[in-house]
């Protein structure tokens, strides 16, 4: 999609196949919008939508929105993907036709969109997102109509986003094309841009949404101040900043990075587990605010297992044994009815079967009093996109990097305590043995959160150590290949348009 842009529809060339997803998915989990009137899809590029602040921020709404939906929520999310690619999730051995989940479970991916369908899932959609981001900048920097401060705000966090949706593009395809523009005569002759490069992109694009994001959290003016952690502050562009240094191996930017958020005990602290993942929870740096009427988040919807176990269409995957496995036997955090739970049904009229699932949120079921008029109020759960836990394992890491053996136990252990009673401290004192405890606390901490799991394998550099064991239980035998830990470019979305651009190896 990225490479068929233009300056009216940023997706008619991908749009007829990737309708079908979108639509499957609104009827999985019983889409209907809280809020009917977002923007249309080419108004992004109409100057004529930045001239008064409340449509200005409508653009930007409508991407939240997209994005609580799809890639970051629901079955064909980062999330579930990532999970099923790594050692985190297991697959229904009901779905056999979903090529998707299939392709994604087996480690068996395919350039091929429609047929099978399965590898470059998210491609469009992360594209369109840095499309709308690009053409919001445009617009924005073009606009003299708007309230400064707005304007500010609002500039901030389409860098942001975009930012966001890079991170993910370089960590999942490897080396990506570079639109920082809507010119579709530039845009068609993009080739893949260096990692390096990528990373370049996104430090200069959260460095300059630290500057121009408000440090509080805003009300839908973005005037006046809220208690609703649902839109990006310089926060959330700080502790951004902290995972990509993490990842670019600037050790000491992202221990800078971390503590900038971690000593900002005015609007963030560690919780107790079960009160994590709520509404506007003082642990989340940034929050979704779900979108569905009668509804609290998808995730809870796809990712609880009724009574009736798991299934092909609504509940297809379940928590792996291997991570499973990998809890302490004391940890908190795997005790039935906090980050985990179980169901066991019925296999046959005499055979039970017991699955574990993630149940950070908790909350499936239908709830009426949460309507289009009522809004957000009655919603008790909203999506987590960033939160303060991960900020303390960044800075462990950083700090171990860097020979702070000390640091690094103080920021594991914080997060260790509330997982433990009695507290059970890590004992470690080599930097190799605290670094792997680092990895193992990232595993068992942030599992189906937005494929932390399989992209800790890939930069740390254990995913061929952990995949060869992984990959044949998971695909019937066939064996683990490095190549598989990058997805494959889409080849009619982009590949077979785009002259300038190259596959993956192995595909």
């Amino acid at each position: 999609m990225l490479l068929t842009i233009n300056s009216k529809n940023e997706g008619l060339v991908f749009i007829t196949a990737w309708m079908i997803v979108l639509f499957s998915t609104c009827l999985m989990m019983g889409c209907k919008k809280l809020v009917e009137s977002d923007p249309p899809s080419d108004s992004v590029t109409d100057v004529t939508v930045y001239s008064s602040d409340a449509t200005a921020i409508s653009v930007l709404n409508g991407i939240y929105s997209t994005a609580n939906n799809f890639t970051f929520q629901g079955a064909g999310s980062i999330n579930v993907l990532a999970g099923l690619d790594a050692d985190e999730l297991t697959l229904y051995n009901g779905v056999t036709s979903d090529y998707t989940k299939l392709g994604h479970y087996r480690n068996q991916l395919s350039q091929i969109v429609n047929k099978p369908f399965s590898g470059a899932e998210n491609w469009p959609f992360l594209y369109s997102f840095i499309f709308k981001c690009n053409a919001a900048i445009e617009g924005l920097y073009g606009s003299e109509h708007l309230t400064p401060a707005v304007k500010q705000q609002l500039l901030g966090e389409a860098q942001f986003f975009r930012a966001l949706n890079y991170f993910y593009l370089v960590n999942l395809f490897g080396d990506v094309p570079l639109p920082i523009t809507t010119d579709p005569e530039i845009n068609t002759k993009l080739a893949r841009s260096s990692r390096e490069k990528v990373y370049e992109q996104i430090i200069a694009d959260l460095q300059q949404a630290e500057e121009k994001l408000s440090a509080d959290y805003l009300n839908e003016t973005l005037l006046g101040t809220s208690q609703e952690r649902t839109r990006p502050t310089k926060w959330a562009a700080t502790a951004l900043l902290a995972r990509v240094y993490l990842y670019t191996k600037a050790w000491g930017k992202a221990e800078e990075k971390a503590t900038s958020v971690i000593n900002n005990k005015s609007f963030f602290e560690l919780l107790p587990l079960n009160s994590v993942f709520l509404k506007n929870s003082r642990e989340a740096i940034w929050q979704l605010q779900p979108t569905a009427i009668n509804f609290n988040t998808v995730d809870a919807q796809l990712f609880i297992i009724p009574q009736t176990g798991p299934s092909v269409f609504f509940n297809p995957v379940f928590l792996s044994d291997t991570l499973i496995n990998s809890f302490e036997p004391d940890d908190l955090r795997a005790k039935n009815g906090n980050w985990i739970n179980t169901t066991i049904y019925k296999l046959t009229p005499t055979l039970n079967d017991t699955v574990a699932y993630a149940y950070k949120y908790k909350l499936n079921l239908p709830d009426a009093s949460i309507t289009a008029t009522t809004g957000p109020a009655n919603m008790k759960e909203y999506f987590m996109m960033l939160r303060l836990g991960e900020q303390y394992l960044i800075r462990a890491e950083a700090r171990a990097q860097q020979g702070n053996l000390m640091g690094a136990k103080e920021d594991l252990n914080s997060i260790r305590k509330r997982a433990f009673s009695p507290e059970k401290p890590v004992t470690v004192n080599d930097k190799d043995g605290l670094l792997a405890a680092i990895l193992h606390e990232r595993q068992v901490e942030l599992f189906t959160e937005h494929g932390h799991r399989w992209l800790d394998l890939k930069r740390t550099g254990k995913v061929d150590e952990v995949m060869k064991g992984i990959t044949p239980f998971k695909a019937n035998g066939a064996p683990w290949q490095s190549y598989q830990q990058w997805y494959p470019l889409p080849l009619t979305i982009d590949l077979q348009r785009a002259p300038n651009l190259v596959q993956n190896e192995g595909y």
